[in-house]
């Protein structure tokens, strides 16, 4: 049977531990972070200045500036994205908006299917599927999107 004191050790222990993981902020590079969970590291630009992980999974990441990558389509990533990681899904996404024909959608999630090497980006109801292998190297931020797209078109 544990002391008293033990207990209370222990006590304190858990109360210290789940106030420094509720929070869990880290300098690494978070391009380096995402195949860890099974995802392709160029899913955000480079403008990452700093991000925030909790051990559920939730996050924030911080840019620079708000900027376009050009994929298939172009992508409009706010100042701030944040979400929820597991394994080869974020969900609750916030902050990233795709141009489809003359819309702008919010994207929601993203699921790997690693079976077929695709990943699928939920907006809504919807979904699409673009290779993985577009997001293999971690894109350019850009600060126009539509000149590359004037040029595309011409």
């Amino acid at each position: 049977m544990a002391s008293l004191p033990s207990i209370s050790l222990l006590l304190l222990l858990l109360s210290t531990t789940h106030l420094s993981l509720s929070a869990v902020t880290t300098t690494s590079d978070i391009h380096d972070l995402l195949p860890t969970y099974g995802l392709p590291k160029g899913l955000l630009p480079d403008a990452v200045t700093s991000y925030s992980l909790s051990p559920d999974g939730a996050f924030t990441v911080h840019l620079s500036r708000p900027c376009y990558v050009h994929f298939d389509q172009l992508v409009y990533y706010d100042k701030t994205i944040k979400g929820k990681l597991t394994y080869g899904s974020v969900s609750d996404v916030s902050g990233i908006q795709a141009k489809k024909l003359f819309l702008w959608v919010t994207v929601t999630g993203m699921d790997l299917d690693s079976g077929s090497g695709m990943i699928e980006f939920h907006v809504g109801a919807l979904s699409q599927k673009l290779p993985a292998k577009q997001f293999e190297t971690v894109p350019r931020c850009q600060t126009k999107g539509c000149q590359e797209s004037l040029v595309e078109s011409i």
